[in-house]
């Protein structure tokens, strides 16, 4: 299969080097509106180099693209290689809208091409066990969920161009770093109906225009609420922590562990972290090469890839309805 990498900063990397270990694949070619990471990318993995998206898409025949670039190109591009006849992986999120996740659904289904959302900690051990857990039914049904995020961004990680930014980012620790949480308390806890929201800009005032502290209040399908706070103020990054709350006990992740407390308190570890290697830092989970790896045996068997536009769409507009009740003060539903 021929594959290219739109956008070489710093998460390509850890789609590049999956691919590279996978025999059957080849990286074509590369893209990056910065010359010099394009051909940078390019020397390393033998592929040609592009410095313009639509060029690589008039170009180069592709089985399949993987954009890795800021936020508010993800659902433009995405649609633009369907369109070309690729199939797509998206970094999170695929989309910075709720509109944009609509458009992205419509474009998966007229092109019958696979899309696939880079939520890789769904494939860490102690998330597959504790969703197991939780659809067997042996827990009782769940009743709460709680999540935490507590990392650390300094002025220094906004030095480029578009970290920060409510034009390219489009918004801060909530649809960056915490989107993953967001994504594994509705993947696990049920789908969120409604929520209320607050936003705020609690420790780089002056440096970035976006959010680095967000709480929500999530009600879920089967009656479960969620409490959700993420921050990037905190002085390290520290473990995510998610505990679901059910009829006969609970499921404690922390990290990649995942612990069950029964209904005296009594705490017991169920699984631990794969052995596996990490790309980039280990807080961020051990599942983007699994992910990648499942997405091209999707591809190879036409077995349909699980995170989509439609599945993986929902926690992009979770964090679109949070922005939009902290702008409001309202509680906002989730069609």
């Amino acid at each position: 299969m021929n594959i290219a990498v739109v956008g070489c900063g710093n998460i390509s990397k850890m789609h590049l080097k999956a691919l590279s270990e996978s025999p059957d694949l080849k990286i074509a070619a590369v893209a990056d509106i910065k010359p010099e990471r394009a051909d940078a990318a390019a020397e390393q993995y033998g592929a040609k180099a592009y410095y313009d998206f639509d060029e690589l898409l008039k170009n180069e025949k592709l089985d399949a693209v993987h954009i890795c670039t800021p936020h508010y190109l993800h659902t433009e591009m995405a649609i633009k290689a369907l369109e070309a006849g690729a199939n797509v992986l998206i970094e999170k999120p695929c989309s910075v809208s709720a509109a944009e996740v609509e458009a992205l659904r419509a474009a998966q289904a007229k092109s019958g091409k696979q899309v696939a959302v880079c939520f890789q900690n769904r494939y860490n051990n102690c998330v597959c066990r504790a969703k197991e857990l939780i659809d067997s039914g042996s827990l009782g049904k769940v009743e709460a969920v709680r999540a935490f995020v507590t990392w650390s961004r300094g002025a220094g990680y906004y030095s480029d161009d578009w970290h920060g930014t409510l034009d390219k980012e489009c918004g801060g620790v909530l649809i960056n770093q915490a989107i993953h949480t967001v994504d594994l308390v509705q993947y696990l806890g049920g789908k969120c109906k409604k929520l209320s929201a607050h936003v705020s800009n609690d420790h780089l005032k002056g440096i970035i225009e976006v959010e680095d502290t967000a709480s929500l209040l999530m009600e879920l399908d089967g009656g479960a609420t969620a409490i959700f706070y993420a921050t990037t103020a905190y002085a390290e990054n520290s473990r995510v922590f998610v505990e679901i709350k059910l009829e006969k006990g609970k499921l404690r992740i922390e990290g990649e562990t995942l612990y069950s407390v029964d209904e005296n308190g009594e705490t017991e570890k169920l699984c631990g972290k794969a052995d596996a290697e990490y790309y980039g830092q280990s807080y961020w989970g051990s599942g983007h090469s699994a992910l990648i790896k499942d997405f091209y045996d999707c591809l190879k068997t036409g077995r349909k890839f699980e995170i989509d536009a439609f599945e993986g769409g929902e926690a992009a507009k979770i964090v679109a309805a949070a922005y939009e009740s902290s702008k409001t003060g309202e509680s906002v539903e989730i069609k």
